[in-house]
């Protein structure tokens, strides 16, 4: 890791500590959009550099950015890796209550033949790679994204 990641990596913890305290005290409600990959019945997992917990690649919507737009958007930004919207495929919508705010989550799920190629840019992104579900469920992970991982594991009995 670079000297320059590092002072990333210290700015992204930082500016999620102070957020931390934003949320709990203003108690505001957020919309994020998520995008879980499968392939071959494994899902990619990604870990950011300011939280311990396991995700797919996703953020806040922007704006008068649309959910989808925002998965299109953030996976581009966070793994370098290019769809349509209509390849996205809502999978959850969930309130959750998380950090002292009401973060209302879609997960778009995308079905591909291939293991993509990715990239992650070892700032916000640290780790990206695939996993079982069953391998997935044993790690701390994003709660809505257990719940997504965990109906869509029942769906498939």
């Amino acid at each position: 890791m670079s000297i320059v990641d590092f002072g990333f990596r210290m700015a992204y913890r930082a500016a999620y500590q102070m957020m931390r305290v934003y949320w709990r005290l203003a108690r505001p409600t957020t919309r994020g959009a998520l995008v879980a990959i499968w392939q071959d019945g494994e899902i990619l997992l990604v870990r950011n550099s300011y939280v311990s917990y396991y995700c797919v690649p996703g953020g806040y919507i922007k704006g008068k950015e649309t959910p989808v737009m925002t998965a299109v958007r953030e996976l581009a930004e966070e793994v370098r890796i290019r769809v349509a919207p209509e390849d996205l495929k809502l999978g959850l919508q969930e309130p959750h209550t998380w950090e002292g705010k009401t973060d209302v989550v879609s997960i778009f799920d995308l079905d591909v033949k291939e293991r993509p190629v990715f990239q992650v840019d070892n700032r916000e992104v640290v780790d990206a790679e695939f996993f079982t579900p069953q391998h997935a469920l044993e790690l701390n992970l994003f709660p809505p994204l257990r719940h997504h991982i965990e109906a869509r594991l029942a769906r498939s009995e």
